[in-house]
């Protein structure tokens, strides 16, 4: 590996300048230059305008792509298929600018866990993040992109997995990311042995 970038929102930029970030763990186990261009805040229409272009001309070998909360998070009517539209494209170009790259997403787990919210809220973000997981699923295995899958893993149903804000990861949280991502890598990666 020699170029790892990283896009997305806030589960992969962090919150605090100087955190250890799940990216930044997964960057060192692959011996890779890296650059993270996740932000907080980014939507998957953010990630598309504003990461793709850059993330494109790093030429990496490995990408990881994880977007989609924000957008269930800060729209009353959150759109699946607009959604998957944007992830189909971002897929196409990656696939076909960076032939030889690895792509990594994942499905979030359920976000709405351990906020505070009402219970109307809470039904919204739940249904949202359901469509959006399955419109993910759908789209990864159309353009051969590795899923890792986070919405049925033991740690998103355990509260140290989350910061005090019940949302973003806490530093245990980020290291069982930078596990998972590393072990679909791997898999990915690993040599078929021939038989006779």
């Amino acid at each position: 590996m020699t170029t790892y970038v990283a896009m997305g929102d806030s589960f992969t930029s962090g919150l605090e300048p100087g955190q250890t970030r799940w990216a930044d763990e997964l960057a060192r186990e692959l011996g890779a230059r890296y650059v993270n261009l996740a932000s907080v805040g980014a939507t998957s229409e953010h990630v598309e305008l504003e990461q793709l272009e850059r993330a494109l001309e790093l030429e990496p070998d490995v990408v990881t792509l994880v977007c989609g909360a924000n957008d269930v998070l800060f729209d009353t009517r959150p759109d699946p298929e607009a959604y998957a539209a944007r992830l189909s494209r971002m897929f196409t170009r990656l696939r076909r600018e960076l032939p030889n790259a690895q792509i990594v997403t994942a499905t979030y787990p359920d976000i709405s866990r351990f906020l505070k919210l009402r219970p109307r809220t809470r039904t919204r973000v739940v249904d949202g993040m359901e469509r959006f997981n399955s419109a993910l699923r759908r789209v990864a295995r159309r353009h051969d992109v590795m899923l890792m899958e986070s919405f049925d893993h033991p740690a998103a149903t355990a509260r140290e997995t989350y910061a005090a804000d019940g949302f973003h990861p806490s530093p245990e949280g980020h290291r069982a990311a930078a596990r998972e991502f590393l072990r679909a890598l791997r898999k990915r990666l690993r040599p078929r042995t021939r038989t006779a």
